[in-house]
C-alpha cells in the first residue's frame, strides 16, 4: 500500500512543498507515465505534473493501472485563495456534492461526487498548528479547516494541504517548509510513527459530519479542536442548495423543497462512512446558519436517513 503526495509545477504554494519534502530523507526515481513525474521514498510516492492540481482526475487509479501499486491514500499540494487576502494554511476534504448532473464543476470533480475523506485530517491540523507556531508563522498565518470543495476525482481517501491567500504567501519558503515537515512527520517518514491512521479500536469512534455554516466552518471547528475529534464531509451553506417552498395552510411542507441538498448530504455522509470503517459518524448542525424551514427539514432528512444529529458534548 502506498500513499500518493501530488504537486503541480504550475503552483509554487504546490510545488515548493514538494521540493522541500523530497530534500528531506533519500528519494529515488519513480514511475512516469502521461506527462506525471514520481520519486520515491519507502511506502510514499511523491507526483508531479505540469497541469493544474484539480485537472488529474483518478491519479489513484491511474497510478494502480500502471504500477501494479495499491494506493492507500491521496495527498495534494496547492494554493489556496480568500477574498480576505489573509495568509492560512488549510486542511480540507474534497468534493461538489451539491452539483447536479449537467452542471460544469469551475474547480474540478464531478457533480455530485465527494472523495472519501481521509481520516488523518483532525490529527493533521493539530499537527500543522504545531509546527507553524514553531516556525513562528502564528498568529501571521491562520490555521483551519475548509468546507469541503473543488475536484480533482478520486477514489481513495483524499485531503488538500493548502498555503494561502496571496502570490507572496504561495512562495512563502517558511510556509512550504511547514508543509512539507507535515506530511514528513505525519506520514511516519521519518521513523515515528505515523500522525491520523484511523482506527476502529480506539476509544473514541465518533466522526463529525459537518452541516451549514460558513466555509471555514467555525462552528465544527470549535469541537473538532477541543476534543481532537475525528472529521469527515464538512458541508458549508453553499454546499446545500435548498429552493423555499411554497406555503400550504401556513406551513412549509419539507418534502416539496427542492435543490440538491438532499443529494450533497447523503453523498457526504456514505463517503464519510466509506473513509471510517467501524466509526460512527454523527452530524453536527450549525443551526445559526439556516432559517426555520431548512433547520426542519434538514432534520427531518437525517432522521429519515438514520443519521444521527449529535449535540458538541455528544462528540467527546
Amino acid at each position: 500500500m502506498v500513499t500518493l503526495v501530488v504537486s503541480t509545477t504550475t503552483d509554487p504554494a504546490s510545488f515548493n512543498p514538494a521540493s522541500a519534502l523530497s530534500a528531506i530523507g533519500t528519494w529515488t526515481p519513480g514511475a512516469s507515465f502521461q506527462g506525471i513525474r514520481s520519486k520515491v521514498n519507502g511506502d510514499v510516492r511523491l507526483l508531479e505534473h505540469d497541469r493544474g492540481i484539480v485537472e488529474e482526475d483518478c491519479l489513484d487509479d491511474r497510478w494502480e493501472e500502471v504500477t501494479g501499486e495499491v494506493v492507500d491514500e491521496i495527498i495534494f499540494l496547492s494554493k489556496h485563495t480568500a477574498v480576505t487576502n489573509r495568509p492560512a494554511l488549510t486542511v480540507h476534504p474534497i468534493g461538489v456534492p451539491h452539483l447536479k448532473e449537467g452542471d460544469v464543476p469551475p474547480q474540478g470533480g464531478k457533480p455530485g461526487w465527494a472523495a472519501v475523506p481521509s481520516p488523518r485530517m483532525t490529527p493533521w491540523l493539530i499537527l500543522l498548528n504545531k509546527l507553524a507556531q514553531s516556525h513562528n508563522l502564528v498568529p501571521e498565518f491562520e490555521i483551519t479547516l475548509e468546507a469541503t470543495h473543488h475536484g480533482p476525482v478520486t477514489s481513495k481517501p483524499t485531503m488538500f494541504l493548502e498555503i494561502g491567500s496571496t502570490s507572496e504567501y504561495w512562495q512563502r519558503q517558511d510556509a512550504a517548509q511547514v508543509i512539507a515537515q507535515l506530511v514528513w512527520e505525519g506520514l511516519g517518514m521519518g521513523g515515528g510513527e505515523a500522525v491520523g491512521n484511523w482506527n476502529s479500536m480506539s476509544s473514541n469512534k465518533k466522526i463529525l459530519l459537518g452541516i451549514g455554516g460558513g466555509h471555514y466552518v467555525p462552528r465544527h471547528m470549535d469541537i473538532i479542536l477541543k476534543g481532537g475529534v475525528w472529521v469527515g464531509h464538512l458541508l458549508s451553506g453553499y454546499s446545500l442548495p435548498m429552493e423555499e417552498p411554497i406555503e400550504s395552510k401556513g406551513e412549509k411542507n419539507s418534502n416539496k423543497i427542492g435543490g440538491t441538498w438532499k443529494h450533497a448530504i447523503k453523498v457526504a455522509y456514505d463517503a464519510t462512512v466509506e473513509g471510517f470503517p467501524g466509526g460512527e459518524v454523527i452530524a453536527h448542525i450549525d443551526h445559526k446558519s439556516f432559517k426555520g424551514w431548512q433547520k426542519k427539514a434538514i432534520i427531518e432528512y437525517l432522521g429519515e436517513q438514520n443519521i444521527k444529529i449529535g449535540k458538541p458534548g455528544d462528540f467527546y
